[in-house]
């Protein structure tokens, strides 16, 4: 989702807290500016170099968040050598106050910290809302916390559908997922299991090959029949994957495909999928 400068800039603000800015915007500014941090300066240059690369490249909001606890820090210095008057440090004091105060309102929008029906009362009564990171269609709760839901429910229906096979091909059976959140969770839930490891062609999985399998027989998550009857001689529903609070795009059918037309090996260098 390509965010424009002014939205790129405004989600940093917002994904940090609206009042941090002054934090670690005072940061930014004291690393750049004080004479008394000039061996510290190249950390302010960087983040600015980092933000630049971020908006060249379309990079998602949260992409830069390791970078911010330097300027939190620096912006921490800052503020003990302002507040060298009482009336500046009871600023300070009530600044720190209101930030911690505002941050226990705002907590639950980032972090997991309530349960899906209290969180949706939460967003109901607040009528705050998370920044957009990717144009997918919303389910009832927002991107960040729905994505944490469904991964090990996915497993645990791959794992029936793997079990269910006969044995001659479930000794040759390798799990191909969509994308590195699919696999990744075959991966850390898999093994308990039973499953083999995942295949993807998904950024990084992409680099890790077919790890020995043929395409003989492969449980594809996430695909349709018309898609995969044009890559195998059989094609058959096995099991669908939903949960009541995951993102709607994880609400998937799971095949049992078998007889590859073109041996795994050959077609996998087609199989890269960047986005």
């Amino acid at each position: 989702m390509a965010l424009s400068p002014i939205s790129f800039l405004g989600q940093q603000v917002q994904m940090l807290h609206p009042l941090a800015v002054l934090l670690w915007g005072g940061g930014l500014i004291f690393l750049l500016l004080h004479p008394s941090v000039r061996r510290a300066r190249f950390l302010g240059v960087a983040f600015l170099v980092l933000i630049g690369l971020m908006l060249l490249l379309n990079g998602r909001a949260y992409y830069p968040a390791p970078a911010y606890p330097v300027l939190l820090a620096a912006g921490g210095v800052a503020a003990e050598r302002f507040a060298s008057t009482v009336w500046r440090l009871r600023t300070v004091a009530a600044y720190t106050a209101l930030l911690l105060v505002t941050g226990m309102v705002l907590a639950p929008l980032f972090l997991p910290c309530l349960p899906p029906e209290v969180f949706m009362r939460y967003a109901a009564v607040t009528g705050l809302e998370q920044p957009r990171i990717e144009t997918h269609r919303l389910g009832p709760l927002p991107q960040l916390h729905a994505d944490r839901f469904g991964w090990e429910e996915m497993a645990r229906e791959v794992a029936r559908v793997y079990d269910a096979l006969p044995p001659v091909d479930r000794a040759r059976a390798g799990v191909f997922g969509q994308n590195y959140g699919q696999a990744g969770a075959i991966d850390l839930y898999g093994p308990a299991l039973g499953l083999p490891p995942a295949l993807s062609g998904h950024l990084a999985y992409h680099d890790w090959g077919p790890r020995g399998f043929t395409g003989e027989v492969l449980i594809v998550l996430d695909d349709d029949k018309a898609t995969l009857e044009s890559h195998f001689e059989s094609v058959e529903w096995a099991g669908h994957v939903e949960h009541r609070w995951s993102m709607p795009h994880q609400h998937f059918d799971v095949w049992v495909c078998r007889g590859m037309k073109r041996p795994l090996a050959k077609v996998w260098p087609g199989l890269r999928k960047l986005g």
